[in-house]
């Protein structure tokens, strides 16, 4: 979702901080450790309230009910149990009991249990914070047995799916549930997963070491230790992983994915992504309050120069809010395609005359993101609109966004992955109405569209056809609002080493690696 990014480093700084990454990792001993090289940091690790790229740190540490199997060529997607071994849903759809795992145990040594099953999600939605709206139509929890957790819904929801989501699903330990933000970002944690905190160093490194008794399989040869090393510099990163120093990496400039694949140490791993790069207009803020104004920045967009220059051909044109793969992808989309003629009779409809500026803010450590704007920019000049643009860490980017829309930057772009595997959350997050920005960076709001989503959601447990079709409406009056431009959907692609086992990508779970799976 992407929620995230970044600032280039000074040469001198470059290679200091690679030394410092290869020190620690010969101190604690490079086989047992696993390195990922993240072009980004993680700015929550609370479990309640993280909604960005922390996911790849909670996910080895916390672990949900369940957990999302995307389809295959062969294989239909599908739910797995983890916590949970096992659900039934009520005729009705609103009662949903779930069977927990017997013998797993907490990092603090406690045991599941129903009541910190029950703790966690109500704590998650005490708070607010995050992807907490997954759990909105649960209205209680009940608890009859130690090992049964039965939940009441206020209206039919797929509960099975919300519990997979990669963000607010995760059950923690009764004796954190009292914790507050500060401690569980001072390192701490109270999870049930296969590795533990043990080092946090905000904007350096996160370093996770095995659980002890862990309940789940431990592939031989697997990895004692994960060191999570923020790299904002994607230069670092490919050195790092093609010298050793990284076993995984992402963000790598598409154009040097060919020289990467023919090193035999290193495989490159591209698989279809549920990832759209996306450009949010500030519909609060003239010009940009017109319609027609913004679809004629729309229509400027270089769509197949950006797809060629900024993929090397590997992405593909977005159809809008929801990319293929989930359900809910409008594949009919009225997407425009690039006209500067056609904008600038719309620019002429409204009066706009040369001289416009706007200023588009993105994250400096996505190439993609730097070359659409690029290229976009060079068509607005022939149309007398100077297109400014500001790259920035992606926390900084984001409190920006957040600050007031009147304050705030013209066009805000950033990659969207699902927070679970559902087109309402790509509309709710991005497009439904906000009293106080989150991700609604755009600041769009339009009843008719609300309306929309909130009846889709009501209807996606019990009649999805249905809830589907409300689905694609909304997103189509998304469009005809031109509320955003909708650049790309990009396809995962990860670097890692090839003496590295089991790896396999989750597109539902954007950039999160489960170490536990691997082994060297």
């Amino acid at each position: 979702m992407n929620r995230r990014n970044f600032l280039k480093t000074t040469a001198l700084a470059t290679l200091a901080a690679a030394g410092a990454r290869w020190n620690f990792a010969m101190a604690e001993g490079a086989g047992s450790i696993f390195t990922l090289a993240c072009p980004t940091s993680f700015p929550d690790l609370d479990p309640a309230t993280s909604f960005s790229n922390d996911g790849a740190v909670l996910a080895n540490v916390y672990e949900g009910l369940v957990r999302y199997i995307p389809a295959t060529d062969t294989e239909e997607a599908k739910i797995e149990p983890l916590l949970a071994t096992g659900w039934d849903v009520s005729t009705d759809g609103k009662t949903w009991t779930f069977t927990l795992r017997d013998g797993v145990k907490f990092h603090d040594g406690s045991p599941l249990t129903s009541e910190a099953v029950k703790g966690s999600i109500e704590r998650t939605k005490k708070i607010g914070g995050g992807a907490s709206f997954i759990w909105g139509p649960v209205t209680s929890i009940e608890t009859p047995e130690p090992l049964k957790v039965v939940f009441q819904l206020s209206e039919p929801q797929p509960l099975d799916l919300i519990a997979s989501a990669g963000f607010a699903a995760w059950i923690y330990a009764p004796s954190v549930q009292d914790k507050d933000n500060a401690w569980f970002n001072a390192g701490n944690d109270g999870g049930t997963g296969p590795f533990k905190i043990s080092r946090y160093e905000p904007g350096q490194r996160a370093v996770l070491d095995r659980a002890d008794g862990y309940w789940g399989k431990v592939p031989e040869n697997g990895f004692k230790t994960v060191s999570f090393e923020i790299t904002e510099d994607a230069t670092l990163a490919q050195n790092m992983i093609e010298s050793g120093q990284a076993d995984w990496t992402y963000s790598l400039p598409y154009e040097n994915l060919e020289a990467l694949k023919s090193n035999p140490d290193l495989n490159v791993v591209i698989n279809p992504s549920f990832e759209t790069l996306f450009g949010l207009y500030n519909v609060k803020r003239a010009p940009l309050d017109k319609v027609k104004v913004r679809q004629a920045l729309s229509l400027a967009f270089p769509y197949d120069d950006v797809i060629t220059a900024g993929t090397s051909g590997f992405g593909t044109r977005a159809k809008g809010v929801v990319p293929a793969g989930i359900w809910g992808h409008d594949a009919q989309a009225p997407i425009p395609k690039t006209d500067l003629e056609a904008a600038k009779a719309l620019l002429a409809e409204e009066g706009i005359e040369p001289g416009l500026e706007l200023t588009m803010t993105y994250s400096s450590a996505q190439a993609i993101e730097a070359v659409a704007g690029e290229l976009w920019k060079a068509n607005l000049e022939t149309l007398g609109i100077t297109l400014k643009l500001q790259p920035m860490a992606w926390e900084a980017q984001w409190q920006l966004g957040k600050s007031s829309p009147e304050a705030a930057q013209d066009i805000f772009v950033m990659f969207w992955w699902p927070t679970f595997v559902t087109p309402y959350d790509y509309l709710f997050n991005l497009f439904h109405s906000e009293e106080k920005p989150n991700f609604n960076l755009g600041y769009y709001s339009n009843p008719e569209v609300d309306a929309k989503i909130e009846e889709a959601a009501k209807l996606s447990g019990t009649d999805r056809p249905r809830a589907e079709a409300l689905f694609i409406e909304a997103q189509r009056k998304v469009i005809e609002d031109a509320a955003a431009i909708f650049m790309l959907d990009q396809p995962n692609v990860h670097v890692i080493r090839s003496d590295i086992k089991g790896y396999a990508d989750n597109p539902a779970y954007g950039h999160i690696t489960f170490v536990n799976e691997l082994s060297r």
